[in-house]
């Protein structure tokens, strides 16, 4: 199976390195280019990819616009490549809202150098969300250019309408059985949350935290992977659309009910013993920064058994280790389920060790009513 992509960029440079990469992978290949918004929306219509790259920045038509009006017309996994900045962020967080169903830091270093992280990193995530897609070609595709075709808010907290479902008669036997499972109770045994996401989880996120009352008795802790421009733009968004406090943590900041800190893109958070954060330099021997391990098993140390941690939506399996160790400490772990996530990487990373397999519309009202 061979999988359409359009690349969407107005810099030619781009348009033949992203080509190049894309079309390495016997899975990948490039059947369009469009240098412009506008351009992207009739290619999309004409060549139906079952997967787009697109930048942000372009003329006639940015990115986010573009974004809506081909999710409006005809849904289809669109990542967004984003300038390593804080309004990189903002516009990319405005993206994924609009529809976007990830995002990948546009550096023109890695891009010139042929990075081989770059390359893998943009190649899996397409293929990620293109599997997804229903299967339409069986051949390479010849390519198509833009030079061939004539160019004719904020509250937003649904998930992406391109996502692929499946069935509730399909969902693993160990799912259904936790999901038929009787509840525990958790009022007055749960101390801290610690929510853990990866690819997919910015809107997933915005949806669990919008549900969350301005009572809600909890301290919260979100780590989602993202750079380090990222994370305090991500964190005011929130804070503007939801009932509870929400900020990018700070070395210090004390755990208060009602508030959440999301741990900040590029470094580590623990916890120390008096109920405090503390924000440590990333280390490159840990892939991840921020790690869902490094928290999780910092939360099981210090606050042992009253601790909730849920996983939701994310590539690879960052919060596996973290949430055994939890467990062993008599914590409680909740997972998304397979048909909600984006990717369902991590949730099935702690599946086995998962005391509740949710649905992402559930989890946020579960939250606000078992507290």
């Amino acid at each position: 199976m061979v999988y359409k992509v359009l690349v969407v960029d107005d810099s030619s440079f781009f348009q033949m390195r992203l080509r190049d990469i894309i079309n390495e992978h016997p899975e990948l290949k490039v059947v369009g280019v469009a240098a412009n918004g506008q351009e992207a929306i009739e290619l999309a219509d004409q060549l139906q990819p079952d997967i787009i790259s697109m930048d942000y920045e372009m003329p006639r038509m940015d990115g986010v616009s573009a974004v809506r009006a081909i999710m409006a017309k005809r849904p289809v996994p669109i990542v967004m490549f984003s300038s390593m900045t804080y309004e990189g962020a903002r516009v990319t967080l405005d993206a994924l809202e609009a529809g976007a169903v990830d995002f990948i830091p546009k550096n023109f270093a890695e891009v010139s150098r042929n990075s081989a992280v770059l390359k893998k990193k943009l190649q899996e995530t397409l293929l990620a969300f293109a599997r997804q897609a229903q299967p339409r070609v069986e051949s390479r595709p010849a390519p198509v250019t833009s030079t061939s075709v004539t160019s004719a808010s904020v509250k937003s907290s649904s998930v992406a309408p391109a996502r692929a479902r499946m069935p509730e008669s399909a969902r693993r036997p160990a799912e259904a059985a936790q999901a038929s499972a009787p509840r525990r109770s958790l009022k007055g045994k749960i101390k801290l949350l610690v929510i853990g996401a990866s690819t997919g989880g910015p809107v997933a996120l915005s949806e669990v935290i919008q549900r969350l009352p301005v009572s809600f008795p909890l301290p919260v802790i979100v780590i989602q992977h993202m750079p380090e421009s990222f994370t305090r733009a991500f964190a005011e968004r929130l804070d503007k659309i939801c009932a509870v406090h929400v900020a990018e943590a700070r070395d210090g900041d004390l755990l208060q009910p009602g508030h959440v800190l999301v741990a900040p893109g590029g470094s580590q958070l623990i916890l120390d013993k008096r109920g405090s954060v503390k924000i440590l330099p990333g280390d490159d021997r840990v892939s991840y920064k921020p790690s869902v391990d490094i928290t999780f098993a910092s939360a099981a140390n210090v606050f042992g058994a009253g601790v909730l941690g849920v996983v939701l939506t994310g590539m690879g399996a960052d919060g596996s280790e973290g949430a055994r160790l939890l467990k062993e400490k008599g914590a409680v772990i909740w997972g998304q389920d397979q048909a909600s996530c984006v990717v369902y990487g991590m949730p099935k990373a702690v599946a086995g060790l998962a005391d509740e397999v949710l649905p992402l519309a559930q989890i946020g009202p579960r939250l606000a009513q078992d507290f």
